[in-house]
């Protein structure tokens, strides 16, 4: 390789962790991504692998598109995996890169330059694929699964980035990653719903006389609040077995987890200070929580986290 050739990659490099970063900012979402509270070495691979996430997931998630042609997407998005992972897409930076090939050629270098294992990509990938199919799920343990897929993996990724390789890390970190989904099932109910989907387990449900007819109303009965009072339950549960992450990790991406893990039960404590009614008014965090969670992740050793 030239002087010329070697500037030429790095450029690209460069504007593709750039398109990533991009995508980062013009998307909202509940908790923090590749913010600057990460060390600066992290935040390209971890915009690169968002990046790669959120557009496959708008995929899965784009309700103009045929089923056909959405799986198309994924599987294209699988092919193209396999070979940033193998370094092919270093071979097109000669030439003009549209957004997908910017994804990807910044994916391939993180993958390979954090060794990466593309099988966490490839659980990601078919979690967006069941959103195609799957609207409803019969019980935990399916739920459970999904978020074992389409929400642990991120986790496991960010770990790995952080140069952490530790089986207890990763468990403690796949509790917290699958809180965080649930809240977000919790949180999103009503929008969900909207959209033919319920991630509340059928199980769950039934067990308190809920039925989905009152959802298509707009109405959270008795039944349907004693089964968000287990359901929230259970992922405050998860949330204290995924606090060990917070801890186990150094630096600035401790304080990036453990406003993260404030922030998630924040979100969970406002469902149920609302009595769980999500069709009234949907649970969020703004900019007046930002003083509590910067005190709770600066206290965290000394406070008691439960009712963040």
């Amino acid at each position: 390789m030239t002087v010329n050739d070697a500037m030429r990659e790095s450029l690209a490099l460069q504007r593709a962790y750039a398109f990533c970063g991009g995508l980062v900012a013009a998307h909202y979402e509940n908790f923090p991504v590749a913010s600057r509270l990460l060390p600066p070495a992290m935040r390209p691979h971890v915009a690169a692998v968002y990046a790669f996430a959120r557009v496959a997931d708008d995929f899965a998630d784009e309700g103009s598109r045929g089923d056909e042609e959405r799986h198309h997407l994924i599987n294209d998005w699988l092919a193209r995996l396999h070979r940033s992972g193998d370094g092919a897409a270093m071979a097109e930076t000669d030439n003009e890169l549209d957004g997908p090939d910017q994804i990807f050629l910044a994916l391939g270098e993180t993958i390979r330059r954090c060794q990466l294992p593309l099988s966490l990509f490839e659980d990601l990938l078919s979690a967006f694929r069941q959103d195609i199919t799957t609207h409803r799920y019969d019980t935990w343990e399916a739920v459970l699964d999904y978020c074992r897929r389409s929400a642990n993996p991120v986790g496991r990724l960010v770990l790995r980035i952080a140069g952490y390789r530790d089986g207890s890390l990763d468990r403690a970190s796949d509790s917290l990653c699958t809180a965080l989904q649930l809240t977000n099932f919790w949180q999103d109910l009503e929008r969900d719903w909207r959209r033919g989907r319920l991630y509340l387990p059928a199980e769950e449900w039934r067990r308190s006389g809920a039925r989905e007819a009152d959802l298509e109303r707009g109405r959270l009965t008795d039944g349907w609040r004693s089964a968000l009072e287990r359901a929230t339950a259970r992922t405050r549960g998860l949330y204290g077995q995924g606090r060990r992450v917070c801890d186990g990790v150094s630096g600035r991406l401790q304080l990036e987890l453990r406003l993260t893990w404030l922030g998630g039960m924040r979100i969970l404590r406002r469902i149920e200070s609302t009595q769980f009614d999500v069709f009234a008014r949907k649970p969020t965090l703004g900019a007046a929580d930002v003083p509590f969670l910067v005190w709770g992740a600066l206290t965290w050793r000394f406070a008691n986290h439960q009712n963040p």
